[in-house]
């Protein structure tokens, strides 16, 4: 069996760990009448390397409702075999992995053993709930295996996801943006209507100018009596006589 060295997760980058995890063998067979390993929390065990890669998914995208699959490696460097009981994990917010957001299925593998100085795959199936909102969120990982019957677990994966919408082209918080913004730039539309109306209106109330002599106020004639401006219109009516 190839004994290629196997990285940490928390080390190097995806191509190289895929590369990696592409020369060890599949010798985890998933058994649906696997034993409960429950939630207890095992010390860790030395001389066993963890590695956890997201197959051809390495935006780490996960769809709602839908099945994903991790693939975690084990390289035992130990000089007792490895028998792997089973996988979990769960689902927690960013800022505060005590916030639990949901809790995956356990699964669990039947003739799983890795020999002293061997390594070997196994792949993790989960999915979140469909009712799951779309954002980042915190998965983390854990394998529980025996070494000489006692119990040890490690964590393969302790990082972010993105939780996206699947089913549809357009997720719900996209159509409501769209919707949102035909609906102001309708009303934008009615507003610039309604001024352009209101100026042509006012443009065609052009102002009323009175021409001609008109009436003359009685009050001013009689304040003009006696003056020059007075004489002077009176010879003007009577040689129009």
């Amino acid at each position: 069996m190839s004994l290629t060295k196997v990285a940490r997760s928390q080390s190097g980058s995806d191509a190289e760990v895929a590369g990696t995890v592409e020369e060890v063998s599949d010798i985890g067979i998933v058994g649906e009448d696997a034993q409960d390993f429950g939630d207890n929390n095992f010390s860790q065990a030395p001389g066993v390397d963890i590695v956890c890669v997201f197959p051809k998914n390495s935006a780490r995208l996960v769809n709602a409702g839908e099945e994903t699959e991790l693939l975690v490696g084990i390289k035992n460097d130990g000089e007792l075999p490895i028998t792997v009981v089973g996988m979990r994990a769960s689902v927690h917010l960013p800022f505060d992995h005590k916030l639990l957001v949901q809790n995956l299925s356990a699964q669990g593998f039947n003739n799983a053993t890795i020999p002293a100085s061997s390594q070997a795959t196994f792949p993790y199936i989960f999915g979140v709930s469909k009712y799951l909102q779309p954002g980042s969120f915190d998965l983390v990982g854990t394998i529980v295996f025996e070494i000489d019957q006692q119990p040890y677990q490690s964590t393969f994966y302790n990082g972010t996801i993105e939780i996206v919408e699947s089913g549809g082209f357009l997720s719900t918080e996209t159509v409501f943006l769209v919707t949102l913004g035909i609906a102001l730039l309708v009303l934008f539309g009615l507003w610039l209507h309604s001024q352009i109306q209101n100026l042509s209106k006012k443009s065609k109330r052009a102002p009323k100018v009175e021409v001609g002599t008109g009436a003359r106020d009685a009050s001013m004639d009689e304040w003009l009596q006696g003056t020059a401006l007075s004489r002077s219109q009176s010879q003007k009516s009577k040689k129009k006589k």
